[in-house]
Order: structure tokens, then C-alpha cells, then sequence
């Protein structure tokens, strides 16, 4: 992907992104590039800069099989998709703080005081939250890292689809992810598209927006 990407290739990106729910199933994404997408997506904000998210890939004839009963009725992107991408948040991604704050130190990123007092307070605040009030945190935090890895996909030449139907309640244990950890935030299918996909109505932007 070029990195002088112009603004109007950008909204091109935006505007030209359809969900896709067939696609070439003859077609792999190559690991490589897959983790220079998840690379890139992982810029995406977070509170704090915690970055919660957690992906699971799910891309093998086995993994599949496994995943297609509990996508409901999204079975057609599970079978011919390059992979599905399972978004996870989680719950404890406060115990890498010390880790990213250092690490932001170490490269000039951060002066040494701003980690300390930030550390500080993650470290004593975050294990105090009630879940709810962290899972609303970090579900927020992994959605915008969804929506920035669909772009990124469209940008490297692939189509998403963002899935919402699937079986919520099983899905980290049968990935082996502690389900009292990992809460799921959404599925994208990813690959080669091999339909057109539909463009789609938006509500303009005078009936979303308030002026006060």
C-alpha cells in the first residue's frame, strides 16, 4: 500500500467499501501481507492507548468447520473467504500498560514522567472498574480497530464484510480463549470479492447532525 496515499484516494477507499459476502474462495491472502494489514489496523486509538482488541484468525479448512455452526446464517462468507477475522476485546489488556509505557519511553515517544503518572493511574484505577463499565471501554476501542482494518483491507485490494450473527456466547471457548477474558466484538470476513456488492442509502448529513 503506498504511503502517499492523497485524500481523494482515501475517500475513494471510504465510498467504494462494500460488504461482500461471496468471494474467490480459490484465493488465499498471503500471512505476510494479512499481518501488515492487522499491522497498519492496530494504529487505530484506544483509551489510554490499552489497545484491547485481540484477533483470531480463522483461515484453515479445520478452523472453519469449526466456526461455520455458530455464524448463523453468514455461512456463505466462512466457506468462501480468504479468512474471518474474529475481533475480540479484552478484559485485562490494563496489564500490558506497563509494557506499552515503557516502550514509548524507550523509543522518545513519551517522557519518563508522563509514563509514570499515566501508570499510575491505569494501575490503580482499572482493576477497581466494575466489568461493565470496562467492557463498554474496550468494546468502543476494538470497534474502531474494526472499522480501521476494513478500510486498510480495501486500501491493500481486499473486501470485508462485518458480521454481527454468530453465536456470541460460544465463540472465544471454542477458539480456546478464556470466555471470562475475551468477550467478541464482531467477525469480519475477508478476501477477494467475487461479486459487485450493493451500494447502499445514507442518511445525509443534515439529518445526523445537530447544531446547537
Amino acid at each position: 500500500m503506498s504511503s502517499t496515499l492523497k485524500s481523494n484516494d482515501f475517500t475513494q477507499i471510504i465510498k467504494g467499501r462494500r460488504s461482500i459476502r461471496t468471494y474467490d474462495s480459490t484465493y488465499k491472502i498471503p500471512k505476510e501481507e494479512l499481518l501488515r494489514i492487522i499491522e497498519d489496523a492496530a494504529s487505530a486509538p484506544s483509551s489510554v492507548n490499552l489497545q484491547p482488541w485481540r484477533l483470531v484468525v480463522v483461515d484453515s479448512d479445520e478452523g472453519k468447520e469449526k466456526l461455520r455452526p455458530l455464524v448463523k446464517f453468514n455461512t456463505k462468507q466462512n466457506d468462501t473467504s480468504s479468512a474471518m477475522l474474529l475481533v475480540f476485546a479484552d478484559f485485562k489488556s490494563h496489564e500490558n500498560a506497563e509494557y506499552i509505557f515503557n516502550k514509548a519511553v524507550d523509543e522518545g515517544k513519551m517522557p519518563a514522567e508522563v509514563r509514570d503518572q499515566q501508570l499510575a493511574a491505569i494501575q490503580s484505577l482499572y482493576p477497581t472498574l466494575p466489568k461493565e463499565q470496562i467492557n463498554d471501554v474496550i468494546k468502543v476501542d476494538s470497534g474502531l480497530f474494526a472499522m480501521q482494518l476494513m478500510l486498510v483491507a480495501r486500501a491493500y485490494g481486499y473486501d470485508t464484510n462485518p458480521i454481527g450473527g454468530f453465536e456470541a456466547d460460544q465463540l472465544a471457548e471454542a477458539f480456546a480463549l478464556d470466555p471470562e477474558r475475551y468477550t467478541p466484538v464482531l467477525i469480519l470476513s475477508i478476501g477477494k470479492a467475487a461479486e459487485q456488492g450493493y451500494d447502499s442509502v445514507r442518511l445525509s448529513p443534515e439529518q445526523i447532525t445537530f447544531w446547537r
